[in-house]
């Protein structure tokens, strides 16, 4: 577990990119953080996304979800590659679910932590039945990005100090 006082260091595994709502999501090596927007070329800095029309607090601006859940879900039978979750970035070593209400750092890029990606059933329905309870509490989280930077592939993760 991981207190708010607590150092720690993670990296950037994979960064995803759907051009529209329901479009395959694409790894690239790098994206250009929007502040306000979202990741340059994703639907929803476009507005093109599934949620796009629907407010939300916290935004849509970015999403971050953990390898390690991925690995948790093979052992549960599931098999979701990280660009099926719908997420933008896939970490290692970042404790996701500690950073609601806290400031990040995911390479040059300044974000602020919002809330708990909570599965839907629209995932279910780009993967398969099942793929949501299997995320629930656990598929990631959604934040606000705070200064312009690209994020690339390998970029450390840390907490704003």
């Amino acid at each position: 577990m991981h207190s708010a006082r607590e150092t720690w260091q993670g990296s950037v595994v994979s960064i995803h990119l759907a051009p529209d709502a329901g479009a395959p999501m694409v790894a690239v090596p790098e994206a250009r953080a929007l502040p306000g927007r979202g990741l340059e070329g994703d639907r929803y800095a476009t507005g093109r996304g599934h949620y796009s029309p629907r407010p939300s607090q916290g935004g849509r601006e970015i999403t971050l979800i953990e390898t390690e859940t991925l690995g948790a879900l093979a052992a549960l039978d599931v098999k979701l590659a990280a660009a099926e979750t719908g997420r933008n970035v896939a970490t290692r070593g970042v404790p996701l679910n500690h950073l609601v209400d806290r400031e990040f750092r995911v390479g040059e890029v300044r974000l602020r932590g919002t809330r708990l990606c909570e599965p839907c059933r629209y995932l279910d329905g780009l993967t398969r039945e099942g793929v949501m309870t299997a995320l629930v509490h656990r598929g990631g989280l959604r934040a606000r990005i705070l200064s312009d930077g690209v994020i690339r592939v390998g970029d450390v993760v840390r907490p704003e100090s």
